[in-house]
């Protein structure tokens, strides 16, 4: 069992666990994922790893209720604990000094891009920092990913704090401006990551995406986190979950998320 030792709301169905899991805590790096079930009747779901404290034996995670097993999620509490929590799982992050690295966050891809941020900072990067939500009251970790950047730029679809509009639309006119980009770095909605893809390739920008297609086993096994990455098939779970974000198919990836979600339904109304 897994204890919960720490739980915070950040937004609406946007919650923070910390999770007591010492032996992933020391073995965890950016860009790694977990597996975790709830109890001996819940699904298993994959999420990334937003923090590790390999000292105190500390995961922090960062869960969007949207599903009847987040939702479940959702209702435990400190002291409250999971029956599995796997990991850590998938490549790590490549982090080293690129230079000039563009870290793109959305929704609650926001508290997974954190990790990197931090990272790429740590390796001696300038980094520049963009994070985007629908309303001000969605937008997550900016006092955390704010303090390792060089520039900071927040954006919200009704312009209720920072700039109206889209990360994509700041990220166009960085892409313009006289500062070379050495990469960019993107997690969040599908949508979202290609359309950054679709920016940052006629600028030859190297850009990665970090994948969050239907996941089960995540060890290879199941084949349902399946995507298609410059013509072939890769598997999420164990060849990513990050991949160049110029090779990958965002339609079929989005079509492959939308497979479920009829069953997604009869469970949350069961």
């Amino acid at each position: 069992m897994y204890e919960i030792v720490e739980k915070e709301n950040l937004a609406d169905n946007v919650k923070l666990f910390g999770i007591d899991a010492p032996l992933v805590a020391k073995k965890a790096k950016p860009g790694n994922f977990i597996v975790l079930r709830v109890d001996e009747h819940g699904e298993r779901i994959p999420v990334t790893i937003t923090d590790f404290d390999a000292k105190k034996g500390t995961v922090t995670i960062v869960v969007q209720e949207v599903g009847k097993t987040t939702k479940k999620l959702g209702l435990l509490t400190e002291g409250d604990a999971l029956l599995n929590f796997a990991g850590p799982l998938g490549h790590p992050s490549e982090i080293k000094n690129y230079g000039h690295v563009v870290c793109i966050g959305g929704g609650v891809g926001i508290a997974l891009i954190y990790p990197e941020v931090r990272a790429f900072k740590e390796a001696g990067n300038t980094v520049t920092s963009i994070i985007g939500a629908r309303t001000e009251d969605l937008l997550i970790f900016e006092e955390k990913i704010s303090k390792y950047s060089d520039k900071f730029y927040i954006t919200t679809d009704d312009g209720s704090k920072g700039r109206k509009g889209f990360v994509s639309d700041v990220l166009k006119e960085l892409m313009d401006g006289e500062e070379k980009i050495d990469l960019v770095m993107v997690v969040g909605p599908v949508i979202m990551m290609k359309i950054i893809a679709e920016l940052t390739k006629p600028y030859g920008i190297k850009t990665v995406a970090s994948l969050n297609p239907i996941m089960v086993d995540g060890t290879g096994m199941c084949g349902g986190c399946r995507v298609i990455v410059g013509g072939e098939a890769k598997f999420a779970c164990v060849d990513g979950p990050e991949f160049d974000a110029h090779l990958v198919d965002f339609d079929n990836l989005m079509a492959r998320n939308r497979r479920f979600l009829d069953e997604e339904r009869m469970a949350l109304e069961g």
